[in-house]
């Protein structure tokens, strides 16, 4: 299968994200790519970090962080058709980096549609937007990986036509049945009948809203469209600091770095040992002097 390739790269007008959380965040995202997100989606992804934009290698798909995403649209596509996502800065700005590096494995140009039923009890058949992190993407059903918050995600029996015991409909098993919304998330899909678009929302209150968005204009990405109208980068930088993951996630995060200073620690004295006990190194050292 083609390898999808993603470029993790900071445009933060203020430098807030050093080299060093860069490659952190980047190395949580490849691990999700490939240990939980490729075996049930069949996508093989690679997830790296770099310093600038101009570093970035030609056939690689960037996910940009920058402190402000206008219109809060995550997805966009450049002037040749060529996927990139932004994510806005925050504390929690891993979840969002997880989210739309999830999507764009998923569906890379943001138009995969999936037919099913409706949600909505007047409609029939219709076609469903393929966006895995959306329906759990709040803060609350996410999950850590090396210490950082990323998304939960559905699997594809999401679309399931009927709920099937023992069936995995998101990788944190907070779906429990096909198109399921849960509190913070939602789902797009159009009816093909008046070709307009709908969502069902579950934003405010104790149970999802359907919601007519109309026909979607313009020659961009649906997923692009969407997003704007949806606002899905604000909800999440907004939401993410204040959500018990988080808050776990931060505890894990300092617990993990006692580990790894103690580790590098080992490291670097095991180092000084091997130089010390090997005459080669002493006979190098000795021409040089």
């Amino acid at each position: 299968m083609l390898i999808v390739q993603l470029a993790l790269v900071s445009e933060t007008q203020t430098n807030q994200i050093s080299p060093s959380q860069l490659n952190r965040v980047a190395a949580a995202l490849q691990k999700q790519a490939t240990r939980d997100f490729g075996p049930l989606w069949q996508v093989d992804a690679t997830v790296d970090a770099f310093d600038r934009l101009e570093d970035v290698p030609v056939g690689y798909w960037p996910l940009i962080v920058v402190d402000d995403v206008p219109d809060a649209a995550g997805f966009h596509t450049d002037e040749n058709g060529q996927p990139f996502s932004l994510i806005e800065f925050g504390d929690s700005w891993s979840l969002t980096a997880s989210h739309e590096m999830l999507e764009m494995c998923a569906d890379p140009f943001g138009n995969r549609l999936i037919a099913g039923k409706s949600p909505h009890p007047d409609q029939g058949v219709v076609e469903f937007l393929v966006e895995v992190s959306d329906p759990s993407e709040a803060a609350e059903f996410g999950y850590t990986v090396n210490g950082l918050l990323v998304s939960d995600f559905f699997t594809p029996r999401f679309y399931d036509p009927v709920t099937t015991e023992g069936v995995r409909y998101s990788f944190g098993g907070h779906i429990t049945k096909p198109r399921q919304v849960l509190r913070g998330g939602y789902i797009s899909w159009r009816e093909p009948v008046s070709n307009e678009w709908w969502q069902q929302t579950w934003f405010k209150g104790s149970e999802p809203k359907f919601r007519n968005l109309g026909p979607l204009t313009g020659s961009g990405s649906l997923r692009a469209a969407i997003d704007a109208k949806t606002k899905t980068v604000s909800r999440l930088a907004v939401s993410g600091p204040a959500s018990k993951p988080f808050s776990a996630a931060r505890t894990l995060t300092a617990l993990a770095k006692e580990s790894t200073n103690a580790r590098a620690e080992a490291w670097r004295a095991e180092i000084g040992r091997l130089k010390v006990s090997n005459p080669a190194a002493k006979a190098w050292k000795g021409k040089k002097s």
